[in-house]
């Protein structure tokens, strides 16, 4: 009787000859991309007028925060900022008068997120206390009355924003999650899990009926996920550190990235690659916040060197510094009707530039 010899296959060969296969995988899609790639963007720019002149000068400084502003926000009335501090105090500021409309003192110092609501209303916030709070703007009675608090995740909120409409929030945590909340109930709506690091920053895809949005983290990655499925339908890698802002191109088509690695990148959605790297050699600090004019043809950068960086997105050059912060700067946004830029930084302040 002839005994049959079972070759059993351990778990770690298992995992191994998987590895292996997704790392040929990998090299095959990377193949098919360079067959793809058959000119950059700054040569197809070539013929593009060049930007060479920008009257871009402070124009306000905001003055309260009595510790580093680490995150501001336009309301949509493009009229307001709101800022969160070190301190562990949310202001509402008129940006033009430079008056504060509301202070507010949060439960824990270091407010590393706020967001204003579609509406203009609501005002949401969050930071080490882990969760996200949001709270009714009234020029009645006290703002803090009437907080609430709709989400909580297992370490800090790094960032959050509204999508679409003043019902549901969008986190992102240094529990290396993202999550949608309902805001009445305080329901998790859906969780996003995919990254090995903490997310450092979120944005939503341009368009009002926009399912996805776009999310940087710690471990070096961008995701493009799905907000009805809680999947990732898309990831980006080329940084060499921490991505700390990520924004979508106004055409939704392309996403930019701050990093610091002393880069930012721009993402292409439908060709799966980098399109473009803006760094210069004598650029040496990382990059806190990105973001985008109207046109989507100018990139805003902050970095860690107190200045703001002006990169042309299509030829690849920087066209502009903007100097006036005494620290890091922390946070930078161009405002809704795009004629203004507000940053934040560690010296305190925030600027408004246009």
């Amino acid at each position: 009787m002839s005994r049959e010899v079972s070759t059993k296959i351990s778990p770690v060969e298992t995992i191994e000859s998987l590895a292996k296969e997704a790392e040929q995988l990998k090299i095959k899609l990377e193949d098919e991309r360079q067959k793809l790639n058959d000119v950059t963007l700054a040569t197809v720019a070539d013929r593009l007028e060049i930007i060479n002149y920008m009257n871009v000068k402070p124009r306000r400084t905001l003055k309260g925060h009595q510790a580093k502003v680490l995150c501001s926000d336009w309301s949509p009335d493009k009229r307001h900022i709101v800022s969160s501090s070190q301190d562990g105090k949310m202001i509402i500021w008129d940006a033009f008068t430079t008056n504060k409309e509301h202070a507010v003192t949060m439960p824990t110092t270091w407010v590393m997120a706020c967001a204003y609501a579609p509406s203009g209303n609501l005002v949401a916030c969050g930071g080490l206390d882990n969760k996200v709070t949001v709270y009714p703007l009234s020029l009645d009675e006290d703002v803090t009355l009437k907080k609430k608090t709709v989400g909580t995740h297992t370490s800090y909120t790094s960032c959050c924003t509204f999508p679409n409409s003043d019902q549901q929030i969008l986190t992102g945590s240094g529990d290396s999650t993202c999550a949608l909340w309902d805001v009445e109930s305080g329901q998790l709506l859906q969780s996003f899990h995919g990254h090995a690091a903490d997310v450092m920053s979120i944005d939503l895809a341009p368009s009002e009926i926009g399912n996805t949005f776009v999310s940087g983290s710690c471990d070096k990655m961008v995701y493009i996920w799905d907000m009805r499925t809680g999947q990732c339908v898309q990831s980006f890698e080329g940084h060499e550190s921490d991505v700390n802002s990520v924004k979508f191109h106004p055409s939704g088509d392309a996403v930019a990235t701050g990093s610091d690695d002393a880069t930012c990148r721009l993402f292409d959605l439908r060709a799966d690659r980098e399109v473009a790297v803006y760094s210069k050699e004598s650029i040496i600090f990382g990059v806190n916040a990105v973001d985008f004019s109207v046109s989507g043809r100018l990139l805003f950068a902050g970095y860690n060197d107190y200045t703001v960086n002006v990169w042309d997105t299509l030829k690849c050059v920087r066209v502009c510094l903007l100097y006036g912060h005494e620290n890091r700067v922390s946070c930078l946004q161009v405002s809704p009707d795009g004629t203004a830029l507000s940053t934040g930084s560690w010296d305190c302040t925030l600027r408004v530039w246009a």
